[in-house]
């Protein structure tokens, strides 16, 4: 038997990278999936190589309707939702404050904190009435630290989902549903570079240094984590964010710190023999 043998799950941004790859798991741990995404013909295509335990569903994840809509599929194609991993996203407004539009920010907060409450709005009443269920919020190790993310209304965006996600938890918890994130760092998907770049000659190499792991995060990474949360694996864990970031977040590197204590001595070192020559100095004068 699979992990999530028997679930039912909805997971949103699931034509490529993160939700592609977890829907993809997902189906081979034993679940039903809805996959949701503004990108019809790409999420067709996705759900129709997966077999029947996969159907798509058109959402624009921001639209209430459609959301309300999405979590109905699910009830009505497979007979419940076990599941909801909130995870379409969209990159913010790079620049500072000064160059921040308002329209933007409010489209990316609608975006990035909207969709997750949405979600979780309507897959609630479910989930209450069964007495049971996991929601997985995809924040962002950019909701944790700066200097992750040049967008503003990104790192703000995710920051709230953070703790969106707990007040949440400690309410459903109560009745059996828990609620978590999950904050990835850096991770080689096409959201990472817009363009199209090759992800495997490009981004892998970039990412492979700016965590003390020597390698890029994979959509693997967080979808097994998701498998996790979605499991009864971890049924007593609610209200938390799971950070996938090989220590992105952890604090300054161990070789970089290295190299500052290593400078400090020098620093100090030569210090000391300034004192001495000075000392010296001071000596044969008074002689």
């Amino acid at each position: 038997m699979g992990r999530l043998s028997g679930k039912i799950a909805v997971i949103t941004g699931a034509s490529s990278g993160i939700g592609l790859r977890t829907a993809e798991i997902f189906l081979k741990e034993g679940a039903k999936v809805v996959m949701a995404d503004i990108r019809q013909a790409e999420g067709e295509a996705a759900a129709g190589k997966l077999g029947t335990n996969a159907i798509f569903c058109q959402t624009n994840v921001a639209v209430e309707e459609q959301v309300k809509a999405m979590i109905a599929l699910a009830v009505d194609r497979f007979g419940g939702i076990d599941c909801l991993f909130n995870n379409a996203g969209v990159q913010g407004q790079p620049g500072g404050i000064e160059e921040v539009d308002s329209e933007r920010f409010s489209r990316s907060m609608q975006m990035l904190v909207g969709s997750v409450m949405l979600g979780m709005k309507y897959a609630a009443p479910y989930m209450k009435k069964q007495g049971s269920g996991s929601i997985i919020n995809t924040a962002s190790a950019a909701g944790l630290v700066t200097g992750v993310s040049p967008s503003i209304p990104y790192c703000t965006a995710k920051a709230a989902v953070i703790h969106l996600t707990r007040c949440v938890a400690v309410e459903l918890g109560e009745v059996g549903v828990r609620v978590n994130s999950i904050s990835p760092g850096y991770i080689a998907t096409s959201m990472g570079w817009p363009t199209g770049v090759n992800e495997d000659a490009v981004m892998r190499e970039v990412y492979k240094v700016e965590q003390p792991i020597p390698r890029a995060g994979l959509p693997d990474d967080i979808a097994y984590t998701a498998v996790f949360l979605a499991s009864d694996e971890s049924s007593f864990i609610n209200g938390q964010d799971l950070v996938v970031d090989g220590a992105l977040t952890a604090g300054r590197s161990w070789t970089d710190h290295q190299h500052f204590l290593a400078r400090m001595h020098k620093a100090i070192e030569a210090l000391k023999k300034l004192e001495v020559q000075g000392a010296e100095g001071r000596g044969i004068m008074e002689s």
